[in-house]
């Protein structure tokens, strides 16, 4: 399990919903989130669920 208790397999197969970069792990305790490494935006990981909504992303 990853420091979010997501699937490694998992972060190895999904992408950012908006332009299809790669997720990396970011914010472990207080807002753990996925951060795009191409465009910057943070998806949040709610209940060790990521939510892969481009609206409810937060712009760097």
């Amino acid at each position: 399990m990853s420091g979010l208790g997501l699937d490694p397999a998992l972060l190895d197969i999904i992408v950012c919903p908006d332009c299809h970069g790669e997720l990396a792990e970011a914010g472990a305790d207080a807002a753990p989130e996925l951060v795009c490494g191409r465009c910057g935006l943070a998806y949040p990981v709610r209940d060790g669920i990521p939510v892969l909504l481009v609206d409810e992303a937060r712009r760097p």
